[in-house]
């Protein structure tokens, strides 16, 4: 039995949910070969993924897959690729709003995730959730957390990746009821 970490941010941008967060708290405590671990992360920059590592320590996962928010997405995305930037149209939930620094000063421009994302759009899919990949986690928190995991992951067995989901019902459109974000994240576990 395998031990994944998954988390789901916090709410960020005025909104009083995110359903990334909701999702994971949703999920059985095991799928497929995984136990869970589950964490809820703040939406802010670099602290984001400070809690995934600290919580990691204690977890020791075989893999770590984080869940976000993506208004206007009408898919579940899996995310191919984290780019060494950070940059955000709105400020984080300290405050903080940076135009067009590094992750990490010492990291390449980009990584690519180590979990499968064709097979999890794949898995996905066959449950009739739609789900397409994703060439771009954007600059914001999610992708600054990927990337930072993917750094500090690098050349260990420990594989991270990254999905994005869209918004619920009462967020607006387009959107996935609760449900179906749901069957479609265990859907992609069962893939990993």
């Amino acid at each position: 039995m395998g031990k994944l970490l998954i988390t789901g941010f916090d709410p960020f941008g005025g909104e009083q949910i995110n359903p990334a967060w909701e999702a994971v708290n949703a999920l059985p405590e095991q799928v497929g070969e995984y136990t869970l671990c589950k964490l809820q992360i703040p939406t802010v920059f670099g602290l984001a993924a400070e809690k995934v590592l600290a919580f990691a320590d204690s977890c020791h996962p075989d893999a770590i897959l984080c869940i976000g928010q993506a208004g206007g997405r009408s898919a579940i995305t899996p995310e191919r690729i984290a780019v060494n930037i950070r940059d955000g149209k709105i400020p984080d939930n300290a405050g903080f709003r940076p135009n067009g620094e590094q992750v990490s000063a010492d990291g390449p421009a980009a990584y690519f995730t180590t979990l499968p994302v064709a097979d999890m759009v794949a898995a996905i899919s066959t449950t009739g959730v739609p789900a397409v990949a994703s060439n771009s986690a954007g600059a914001f928190v999610c992708n600054d957390t990927l990337y930072s995991l993917l750094h500090h992951y690098a050349g260990t067995a420990v594989r991270v990746g990254f999905i994005h989901v869209p918004y619920l019902p009462e967020q607006g459109t387009p959107n996935l009821p609760l449900a179906d974000i749901v069957r479609g994240l265990e859907a992609a576990i069962f893939a990993l």
